[in-house]
């Protein structure tokens, strides 16, 4: 009898909810089944994994999944998987859900990434407090003073003893006890080391919410927290751009500008139109006067406060840097200008020195990073870039000019992370065709600092720029035509995002080679930063167990993107925690708890600065890190891995 001979063992793979099945060899990927079961399955990215639109869900039977930032372990046990990157072992049957599923699914997963800060937990103890009281009526027996009544009271009801009444307060006292018949609400401030403060007196019990405000004055952004300090809720958040942009987009230029005529007077009032025109926002929203808030804490980098309270700010920019102080006295709203309470405190987060400000303080305190018992990597990357790293045992910092570049500012179609940004680019390996995912769904007018980013991670892997961030325009003919994305304009070299009939601008949105180098000077200063910090603790940054990384564009770092192009180190993905902004967040912990109050001074102090600008290495790490990722590749073997697989596929020539 003859023998049957026998193919290669094939599966079935049964694509729902249409049903179409195919039989395939194991090992095949979903993403070339699906294309033989006419089943579409779009991969922007070209195949190669990077962009996460090709997902699909496991039903049932077994397959192999490359490890891949898009997806969280959750979502992964809850079958996903991406096409492109998975591979096929036995029968199987894969949902695939609609296009705009698979997009909420990748936005979800980047969002439970975010989300997974660690934050410090503060006993509930604020400063500004509030009771009612109900004192006796004078009399012939009892005829002490209006203030030794209110004081004696409030001593024997809530244990506070020492007590000052600022005059205009003061004035009013004999009134509002009479007006009240003698039952009144007290709004006290604990003062450090000193008496309490009253700051308010009304009439009846008052059971509005007590307001204070949580600000963090960015150089970019102003950000402030509208919070009721009796329930320690946070009412409302709200932002703006900060009016000092108008006088230059890094704190050098405003150091500059703050030294012309009356240019440091036209700087404070810049910022405080910013936060009073949010304050009054806040208070038209919630229906209350901007006078009943009772207390502000402020956190921002040590030339923004100089500029807030009109300190000179010129010595910070000069050798050896010294600013006129770091430990600010805590000044009444009246006296900073702020419309609030004019006898509310205004604490002010203490810096470290020059160019490590309060917003560092604040993030370090707020990522508990003081405390934590890992090797730990803290970065806030905005308009500047401050790094610390330590455990509960040691911290030490730095600052580098990172530049606003990722902010948007300096880059010709730039702009903030608002609706109408680019933020996240995917481009497909063989066409070079763009996939944008653009802020509000709408027609893009820009590009976000996460869309500059993700660009010029996906300009590397497909070949349009080399390492050096040349534009590679013998692309332009050989790959994608006449129609070319890459192309001269009036800026040189540039790579065209959107066509300007589908903008929504009316003109291309491009990203020119000046762009490019812009955009590799930010990303190799934070780097270098890294670098020359850990070499001088003696640290290996294979060894740094957690990344924290907060800042205004730290909220929408992609961290793939982001070791792609060598801004940050090569780890794994799990080390890295985004904290969103922790300067705010550390403003808010400080309103809320005197202990946090206390816990910031002691942190400022115990950090370890050290000036870049003083270490002869570090202009060798930045000359080194205005490569892509670096010159030295086995820096990042991950990136090096991939390099060399998209030249063997032929991708750039």
């Amino acid at each position: 009898m003859e023998s049957l001979k026998q193919g290669p063992r094939k599966v079935k793979v049964e694509f729902l909810p249409e049903g179409q099945s195919v039989l395939v060899p194991p090992g095949t990927l979903v993403l070339d089944a699906a294309a033989q079961a006419g089943v579409p399955l779009v991969s922007p990215c070209g195949a190669q994994g990077r962009c996460g639109r090709c997902l699909v869900r496991v039903e049932h039977g077994e397959v192999t999944r490359a490890q891949n930032p898009h997806l969280s372990a959750k979502q992964v046990g809850e079958g996903w998987a991406l096409a492109c990157v998975t591979q096929i072992v036995g029968d199987v049957a894969l949902h695939v859900p609609p296009q705009r599923e698979r997009e909420r699914v990748v936005v979800q997963a980047a969002a439970t990434r975010k989300a997974a800060a660690v934050r410090c937990e503060w006993p509930r103890y604020p400063a500004v407090r509030r009771f009612y009281l109900e004192l006796p009526k004078p009399s012939l027996e009892d005829s002490s003073s209006d203030l030794e009544r209110l004081k004696k009271a409030l001593a024997v009801s809530h244990g506070i003893e020492e007590v000052h009444v600022v005059l205009p307060v003061m004035k009013g006292l004999t009134r509002e006890l009479r007006q009240a018949d003698w039952k009144v609400t007290v709004t006290v401030d604990a003062q450090e080391g000193g008496a309490t403060r009253i700051v308010d007196i009304q009439g009846g019990h008052k059971e509005s919410p007590l307001l204070g405000l949580a600000v963090d004055i960015g150089t970019t952004n102003v950000w402030i927290d509208l919070v009721d300090l009796s329930t320690g809720r946070s009412l409302d958040r709200v932002s703006t751009l900060n009016r000092q942009v108008s006088r230059g987009e890094d704190v050098i230029s405003r150091i500059i500008y703050s030294q012309r005529g009356n240019g440091l007077e036209e700087l404070r009032q810049l910022v405080l139109d910013t936060i009073n025109n949010l304050i009054a926002e806040l208070a038209i929203r919630h229906k209350f006067e901007p006078r009943e808030m009772q207390g502000m804490v402020v956190a921002g980098n040590t030339t923004m406060v100089h500029l807030l309270l009109g300190l000179p700010a010129r010595h910070i920019r000069e050798e050896p840097y010294v600013p006129s102080a770091t430990h600010f006295p805590v000044y009444t709203a009246a006296e900073v200008g702020v419309n609030i309470n004019p006898f509310a405190s205004v604490y002010c987060v203490p810096a470290v020195a020059a160019y490590v400000g309060g917003d560092i303080t604040a993030g370090v305190l707020s990522s508990c990073l003081f405390e934590s018992k890992k090797l730990t990597l803290f970065l806030d990357v905005g308009t500047n870039g401050e790094i610390v790293m330590g455990d509960a045992d040691w911290m030490t910092t730095c600052a580098c000019s990172a530049g606003p570049a990722f902010e948007g500012a300096g880059m010709r179609f730039g702009m903030r992370a608002t609706k109408g940004a680019i933020e996240d680019v995917t481009m497909n390996s063989t066409t070079l065709e763009p996939t944008l995912r653009v802020i509000g769904n709408v027609a893009p007018v820009g590009i976000c600092g996460s869309g500059l980013l993700s660009a010029l991670a996906e300009m590397l892997l497909t070949g349009v720029v080399d390492r050096s961030g040349r534009m590679n325009m013998g692309l332009a003919r050989e790959q994608i035509g006449a129609g070319s994305r890459l192309k001269l304009g009036d800026h040189g070299a540039e790579y065209v995002l959107v066509w300007a009939r589908d903008s929504g601008i009316g003109e291309d949105i491009v990203l020119s080679e000046v762009d490019v180098n812009n955009l590799l000077r930010t990303k190799a200063a934070i780097y270098a930063g890294i670098a020359v910090m850990a070499r001088n603790v003696g640290v290996a940054l294979e060894d740094v167990e957690e990344v924290l990384i907060g800042g205004s564009f730290g909220q929408h770092i992609n961290v793939e993107k982001a070791i792609q192009v060598g801004m940050l180190p090569d780890l794994p993905w799990d080390r890295f925690k985004f904290l969103g902004n922790t300067s705010l967040a550390g403003a808010y912990n400080i309103l809320l708890s005197r202990h946090a109050r206390v816990q910031a001074d002691e942190v400022a102090r115990r950090m370890t600065y050290f000036e870049l600008v003083a270490d002869n290495t570090f202009m060798d790490e930045f000359t080194a890190a205005m490569f892509l990722p670096h010159t030295d590749l086995s820096r990042f073997p991950s990136v090096a891995a991939l390099l060399e697989k998209q030249a063997g596929a032929g991708v750039g020539g």
